[in-house]
């Protein structure tokens, strides 16, 4: 996935996690915030500051094309009872 919109525009990943409920994905290396980490029990955890990737909306990402690497849409081609996504661009078929 490539990052279109926001402070890490351009950046690529590969998608972690999906939340469609939220319509938010989890993409590596992307969307990266520090979280401070409380201590807990005796001596058990220290307190620290994690950097932790959050979640972005999927509006601000698009698929990779494999022929020019830059962002595509996706259209749905329905062959023989099943369905493939299409990049539009180059008019690739894409792994699933």
């Amino acid at each position: 996935m490539i990052v279109i919109a926001g402070k890490d525009s351009g950046k690529t990943g590969a998608v972690v996690r999906a939340f469609p409920k939220l319509a938010q994905v989890l993409v590596e290396g992307v969307n990266i915030k520090k979280k401070h980490q409380k201590p807990q029990g005796r001596g058990a955890r220290k307190g620290q500051i994690l950097e932790r990737n959050f979640p972005i909306h999927v509006s601000n990402v698009m698929l990779i094309d494999p022929k020019s690497g830059k962002g595509t849409r996706v259209s749905i081609s329905r062959k023989g009872g099943g369905r493939t996504r299409i990049a539009r661009k180059s008019g690739i078929e894409l792994a699933s």
